[in-house]
């Protein structure tokens, strides 16, 4: 009996030294939450001390008899200011003075009992000679029930929710009391059998009373226990009660199978293991007691925390599958515990198309947006529930369900999908697993993550959109390139056939013309080739010498005005790169230069070695540029300041192409005092041949 006493008394311990500490840390001191801090602790040390004197009789222990006097005082003391608490207007104000004088006579004269054991050396009858004790105590257990019965009728119905597990857990505990003292006063002794069970009746009363604590805010008391904590530790206790269930059956079939109950036994344990772990891996009973436990046990049906974190989290990972739309009808289908759904989503043409099933046959009906649902739901933004739009039409006034929507076995939920002011689509959720009621809570957290998932969704259409636009923007860049090179050889072949018919004579102007000619088809050639691979490249990586390149580069320029003059200072300077490529990026800005400059000013090409480095300079005297035109404009592809004349990517390609050898392109200019383009390469000691894509 000591032993049951210990563990019995240990666990009433444990259970509120829990509790006192989550009312401890969650205190925001109002008076309600103080008192039922104080009770708690007043228990935990009443159970304490009981647990120290197991072995003694109860009413000889002067510290115990303390101990719940301080307990009974603290709990009614509690319960008087809870029913005092803004309802004092449905309550006579008599009767609460009266209890609480009640409260006061007997803590005072108890508390001269004590005070006579103590401090006056009063023997205490270990077979209650003080009876005095138990009629305070059993009148105490009377006053605690008068006053939960009168909390509980004085609240009004809507609010019985937030206190009827602590009217069900102090009721209990007095009622035990009643009984304890009552039978007590009668025997003129304590049952130990009674006594020993005490321990375990408190402990079993902890818990009501935090679920009550929780549901009261205006307590100031913000206790949070974590619903994954409260639901697999509910599934343990439940496991843990069906095994021990189990074990006792198993213990009489041993005893009464005879010779057949070792194999009985076997076979039962079997039986019973399989039946739980298929049980445990129910998704219906999971569901079950998950709504069990939202709507008996906490505020609100949902842990907004958990929840958004498992939403996004489910949106965000590629694991479960990389179809973003599966992921959003699986993430939101778990808020409700719906088994499957369909996706439908806005199209071109203004209609809706099913995208996307989970755990159902696709959807292939095109849905107009003229549709009676799909109106709806766009003029009203509402959670429609079929089975209460079917008993309840003047609910949804208006709403006449499509043919399709019968087609679709077992549906149940239409949510509809708002990005923005915008329907961007809905999905029709089939039934759950276990019965769900849909309040205004299921509807906010639905239409609340709806539109979350719309923007994942038109997020992911926009990225969509912008790879193919990338992919036509590359194309287009090709082709300006392209078209940049052909309007090159254009002005090339127009010289030739400009000077044919005055120089059509002079054997040097054929040999230039066929020179020009076969250079144009060489370079048509790499074009068409490079169009064929579908993007610019790098041609053939040779080493070129410099001063031979610029040389020709110079002489191919001195048909127009200002003609430019090659200054090289150091001689025999190579690099590796596409000879064509570099002769038409020295040309261009040579072009340039002629453009900016008028007839009578001067442009230079130098070379020279530098650093280890081959610099190749174009200077000229012209107009100039400002330094904002060089920083926002300059090298801005596709802008131009030579109208229709220019594509605005000659100096944007050079720079392009001088970077994917190594080198760089640098520009210092002036307005009205000219401009100086700088090209430093690697010499072709130094330079690798690169893989040069321009695409």
């Amino acid at each position: 009996m000591n032993n049951l006493l210990f563990i019995g008394y240990s666990i009433a311990a444990l259970g509120f030294f829990v509790l006192a500490l989550m009312l401890a840390t969650a205190w925001r001191g109002r008076r309600e939450g103080g008192l039922l801090l104080a009770a708690a602790v007043a228990s935990l040390l009443w159970a304490g001390v009981a647990t120290y004197h197991v072995s003694g009789t109860y009413l000889s222990s002067r510290y115990v008899v303390a101990a719940e006097l301080l307990r009974d005082v603290f709990w009614l003391w509690f319960l008087l200011a809870v029913l005092g608490h803004g309802r004092e207007a449905g309550l006579a104000r008599s009767f609460l003075r009266i209890a609480a004088a009640v409260v006061v006579v007997f803590a005072a004269v108890m508390a001269a009992v004590l005070g006579l054991v103590f401090i006056g050396g009063v023997e205490v009858s270990p077979r209650l000679g003080f009876d005095l004790r138990i009629f305070t105590f059993l009148s105490f257990s009377v006053l605690g029930l008068v006053l939960v019965e009168q909390l509980f009728r004085n609240t009004p119905i809507a609010e019985r929710w937030g206190i009827k597990y602590l009217c069900l857990g102090l009721g209990g505990l007095f009622a035990f009391d009643f009984y304890l003292y009552s039978n007590a006063l009668l025997v003129h002794d304590l049952s130990p059998a009674i006594w020993a069970a005490r321990g375990f009746i408190n402990a079993m009363v902890v818990p009501l009373i935090a679920v009550s604590a929780a549901r009261n805010p205006q307590w100031s008391l913000d206790v949070f226990v974590s619903r994954s904590f409260v639901f697999h530790t509910a599934s343990l206790l439940g496991a843990g009660v069906y095994l021990l269930a189990m074990a006792a059956g198993g213990y009489y079939i041993r005893l009464y199978g005879g010779e057949w109950g070792g194999a009985a036994q076997l076979v039962f344990f079997f039986a019973a293991g399989i039946v739980l772990a298929g049980l445990l891996f129910s998704g219906q009973m999971r569901a079950r007691l998950r709504v069990f436990l939202s709507k008996h046990f906490f505020n609100y049906r949902y842990d907004y925390r958990e929840e958004w974190l498992r939403f996004i989290d489910t949106l965000s990972s590629e694991e479960l599958h990389p179809d973003l739309r599966l992921r959003v009808i699986n993430a939101m289908a778990q808020i409700v515990e719906s088994p499957g759904g369909l996706l439908w989503q806005r199209q071109e043409g203004n209609v809706y198309q099913g995208t996307a099933s989970w755990n159902l046959p696709e959807a292939n009906e095109k849905i107009s947006a003229d549709d009676s649902l799909v109106s709806f739901l766009r003029e009203r933004g509402w959670i429609v529930e079929l089975d209460e739009v079917a008993s309840e039409p003047e609910s949804y006034d208006g709403l006449d369900l499509p043919d399709w929507v019968g087609r679709i076995s077992r549906a149940w939920l239409v949510v509809p999908l708002f990005n923005m002011t915008e329907l961007d689509g809905f999905i029709v959720f089939i039934r759950p697993r276990t019965p769900l009621q849909i309040n205004w809570e299921v509807r906010d957290l639905l239409r609340t993550t709806g539109r979350q998932a719309a923007s994942y969704l038109a997020l992911s259409a926009a990225n969509e959109a912008l790879v193919d636009a990338r992919q036509f923007e590359a194309f287009n860049r090709l082709s300006a390139y392209v078209v940049h090179d052909l309007k090159n050889l254009v002005a090339q072949l127009s010289l030739v056939v400009s000077n044919a018919a005055r120089h059509r004579d002079n054997p040097a102007f054929v040999d230039d013309a066929f020179a020009t000619v076969d250079n144009a088809v060489r370079k048509m050639n790499r074009l068409l080739t490079q169009l064929r691979k579908g993007q610019l490249t790098a041609g053939m990586q040779k080493r070129v010498d410099l001063g031979e390149l610029l040389t020709e580069v110079v002489q191919a320029h001195q048909a127009k005005r200002p003609l430019p003059r090659l200054n090289v200072r150091h001689g025999g300077l190579a690099t590796i790169a596409d000879g064509d490529r570099l002769a038409a990026v020295v040309g261009h800005l040579i072009e340039n230069a002629q453009d900016a400059t008028d007839d009578t000013g001067q442009i230079e090409v130098g070379l020279w070695a530098e650093n280890g480095q081959a610099i190749i300079e174009v200077s000229d005297t012209g107009c100039g540029m400002d330094a904002r035109f060089i920083r926002e404009r300059l090298f801005r592809p596709f802008d131009t300041t030579k109208g229709n004349a220019g594509m605005g990517i000659g100096v944007y390609e050079s720079r392009e192409f001088i970077l994917a050898l190594g080198g760089s392109l640098a520009v210092n200019s002036e307005p009205g005092a000219g401009t100086t383009f700088r090209i430093a390469l690697l010499t072709a000691q130094e330079a690798e041949v690169p893989a040069l894509d321009h695409a």
